[in-house]
C-alpha cells in the first residue's frame, strides 16, 4: 500500500530525537493530494551532501498548455521557467533549522542561459522536479518537528507555486517559452543565410561584471545599434520582424581602441552559442552552434595532436605530426586547441588576442628578416586562417587592436567605438592597399588535412584507490576524474557547474560504452550526443541526477582531451608506436 504524506508526517515526529541514520527509514514514495513525492537518497549526516528529492505531478494538475512545450525550444523554455519559479519558491522556504545544512532546499535552477536540465523535466504524462533538503538536526539528532514542517507543509507549498500552471505568471512563462524558440529560430537563419552570428539592434552586450553575469544596468549602456551596410531583418515566430547585424562567414576582424567594447562583443558571441532567458539583454545574440573560442593555453597537456599546419621542423626532431607534451607552450597550446576544434566539428574559431601567444598570431617582415624561416617552426595564424576557411570551411572572428597586416586576409572589419560598431572594411583594404605588407606569407599554399585520433580506453581511468569509480567535480572548470584532476580553465565556453558534472560523467559513458581502441574521438562523440538526444542526460548515471545541464561535444572533447592519463593513435598507427606524452 502506497504511503501518504501523513504517514511520513507521522514517521517523522516518531524518529524525532533518534540519531541520524534513521532518517534512512523515510526512503520511498509517498502520495500526497496533488503530486508523488519521491525520496531517493538520503544523506548520512547534517554535514554530508543533501538528500536528494522528486515530486512528480500528473500534466492534467499541472495543467501547462499543450503549446508551452509541443516542440524541444519551447519546451526547453517551460521547463528553464519552472525550475526558476521552484527555486525561487524554495529559497522563501529555506531557513536554518539545526545544524550543518539542516533546512536547505534547493533545485538546480538557470543561470542566465536556457539549458536543457534534469532538474526540472515534462514527461508524457506528469512534471518532474528534482531537488535537494538538508534534513534537519541538532548535532546528528533528527529535528523530526522540523522536518515534518519542510516535507509536509513547506514543500506543498513550494509545488503549488511554482509546478501549477494557475498560479504561474502567463505572461512571464510565455516569454521564456518564446525567446527560447525565437533564439533556436533566429540560430537556425545563419547558415540559410551564409551568417556565423547575429547581433540584434537594442541588445545589451555589457555584463554587471566579469564575476556577474548579469546585464549592466548602472552608468553608460549603448544599447547595440548595427552598421547599416550589415544589418539583416529576419522574422520569427513570436515577433515582429527584428534587424541587427549579421556576420558573414569567412574572416572578420573586430578592431578599434581599448575599453571600447571589442572584447564584450566577442563574449556575447561566445555565448551566443546558448538560449538567454528574458530579460538578460543578450537574447537575440546567436552564433553558430559549433562556434569556439580559441586561446593560448600554457601547460595544458596535448595528446597525438597534428599540429605540423601550425608548427614543424622542432629541435631535437620532435615529431609535430603526432605532437604529445605534458606541459605545452602558448603557441604550440593555441595550435593544438584549434586542430583539437575542427576535428570535432567547429565551424566558427573566435580568437582575442589579448588570450592569444603572439608569436603564433603573427611574424612581422623585421622579425621574418632576423630569424629566417628554416629558423623559426612557427607558421603564424595569419598565414593559415584564409586557408582554414577555404578547405575546411572553418570562418574566424578575430578582436585584434595591434596587427594591420591582418587587414590582407579579412573578409570584413568592424570597428568598436563607444560600444557602437562601424564597418570599416573599405577603410581597412584601402589601408592595406596604399601600405602593402613588407612580409612574406609563410607555410606554403594549403593547410591539410585534419587526422581523426582514436582514444584508447585503457589510458582513461576513473579509479582512486579501492573505488573503482571516484569522479567529483570542484567548481566550473575543475574534474577530479579517477586519480587525476582535468583542468577546464581554458574552456571558456562553459557556463554552468551543472554542465561540468554532466561532462564528467560523460566520459566515463563515452569510455565504457564506445571507446573500442577503433572508433575515432568525434565517432565517438557523435554516439554519446545521440544517446542523450534520444534518451536524455539521465543515461550518463544509473542513479536519478537532478543537477545535469546540457553539453557540446566540442566541451565534452576540451575535457578529455585535457585528461593526463590519455593515448591516442592515428588510424593505421601500429599499437608499438603508441605512448604517453614526451
Amino acid at each position: 500500500m502506497k504511503r501518504t504524506n501523513e504517514d511520513l508526517r507521522q514517521h517523522l515526529l516518531r524518529i524525532d530525537g533518534r540519531g541520524y541514520k534513521a532518517y534512512k527509514e523515510i526512503k520511498g514514495v509517498y502520495s500526497y493530494p496533488f503530486f508523488t513525492f519521491h525520496v531517493d537518497h538520503v544523506q548520512g549526516d547534517p554535514y554530508a551532501d543533501p538528500s536528494k528529492l522528486r515530486v512528480l505531478v500528473p500534466l492534467t494538475t499541472a495543467a501547462f498548455p499543450a503549446d508551452t512545450y509541443h516542440n524541444q525550444s519551447r519546451r526547453e523554455g517551460l521547463c528553464s521557467f519552472l525550475a526558476d519559479q521552484f527555486s525561487k519558491a524554495a529559497r522563501s522556504r529555506s531557513s536554518r533549522r539545526g545544524t550543518g545544512k539542516s533546512g536547505f532546499i534547493q533545485i538546480d535552477g538557470p543561470g542566465q542561459e536556457i539549458l536543457s536540465r534534469t532538474s526540472v523535466l515534462i514527461f508524457s504524462n506528469h512534471v518532474e522536479a528534482r531537488f535537494k533538503v538538508g534534513l534537519p538536526a541538532s548535532g546528528r539528532r533528527i529535528l523530526g518537528k522540523e522536518a515534518a514542517k519542510m516535507l509536509c507543509e513547506g514543500l506543498p507549498e513550494i509545488v503549488t507555486r511554482s509546478l501549477l500552471f494557475k498560479n504561474c505568471d502567463e505572461s512571464s512563462l510565455r516569454s521564456w517559452v518564446e525567446v527560447a524558440e525565437d533564439a533556436d529560430c533566429l540560430r537556425d537563419e545563419l547558415t540559410r543565410r551564409r551568417l556565423v552570428a547575429f547581433v540584434a539592434n537594442g541588445s545589451v552586450l555589457p555584463r554587471y561584471s566579469g564575476v556577474n553575469d548579469r546585464p549592466l544596468n548602472q552608468g553608460v549602456v549603448v544599447p547595440f545599434k548595427s552598421p547599416a551596410s550589415f544589418e539583416v531583418e529576419v522574422t520569427l515566430p513570436n515577433r515582429a520582424a527584428i534587424t541587427g547585424m549579421g556576420l558573414p562567414e569567412g574572416v572578420t576582424l573586430v578592431v578599434g581602441g581599448g575599453f571600447h567594447g571589442k572584447s564584450t562583443l566577442l563574449k556575447a558571441l561566445e555565448v551566443g552559442i546558448y538560449n538567454h532567458k528574458p530579460g538578460d539583454g543578450r537574447e537575440m545574440v546567436v552564433s553558430l552552434p559549433s562556434a569556439v573560442k580559441i586561446r593560448s593555453e600554457d601547460g595544458r597537456r596535448v595528446t597525438g595532436v597534428d599540429i605540423t599546419p601550425f608548427i614543424n621542423n622542432l629541435p631535437f626532431n620532435q615529431d609535430t605530426g603526432f605532437f604529445s607534451t605534458e606541459n605545452a607552450s602558448g603557441s604550440t597550446s593555441q595550435a593544438s586547441n584549434i586542430i583539437e576544434s575542427i576535428e570535432t566539428g567547429a565551424k566558427l574559431l573566435l580568437i582575442d588576442e589579448d588570450t592569444a601567444a603572439t608569436n603564433f598570431m603573427i611574424r612581422d617582415h623585421r622579425m621574418q628578416q632576423l630569424i629566417l624561416k628554416d629558423k623559426e617552426p612557427i607558421t603564424p595564424f595569419i598565414d593559415r586562417v584564409r586557408q582554414i576557411y577555404n578547405e575546411h570551411g572553418v570562418s574566424t572572428i578575430l578582436v585584434i587592436g595591434g596587427c594591420g597586416d591582418y587587414f590582407d586576409v579579412a573578409d570584413t572589419v568592424i570597428s568598436m567605438e563607444d560600444y557602437a560598431p562601424r564597418d570599416l572594411t573599405a577603410e581597412a583594404k584601402q589601408i592595406a592597399s596604399r601600405h602593402r605588407a613588407e612580409r612574406k606569407e609563410e607555410g606554403g599554399k594549403n593547410f591539410g588535412q585534419i587526422t581523426h585520433r582514436i582514444p584508447l580506453p585503457g589510458s582513461i581511468n576513473p579509479r582512486k584507490g579501492a573505488k573503482e569509480v571516484s569522479i567529483k567535480t570542484h567548481d566550473l572548470r575543475t574534474v577530479a576524474f579517477g586519480a587525476e584532476t582535468i583542468d577546464l580553465d581554458a574552456v571558456d565556453q562553459l557556463v554552468d557547474r551543472s554542465q561540468t558534472r554532466a561532462i564528467a560523467d560523460a566520459i566515463l559513458y563515452a569510455r565504457t560504452k564506445y571507446m573500442d581502441g577503433s572508433r575515432s574521438l568525434t565517432e565517438v562523440l557523435d554516439l554519446v550526443l545521440k544517446d542523450i538526444e534520444k534518451k536524455g542526460l539521465d543515461i550518463l548515471s544509473p542513479f536519478t541526477v537532478g543537477d545535469y545541464a546540457e553539453f557540446r561535444s566540442i566541451e565534452l572533447a576540451a575535457a578529455i582531451n585535457r585528461l593526463r592519463s590519455l593515448e591516442v593513435k592515428h588510424p593505421r598507427m601500429p599499437l608499438d608506436k603508441i605512448g604517453p606524452g614526451s
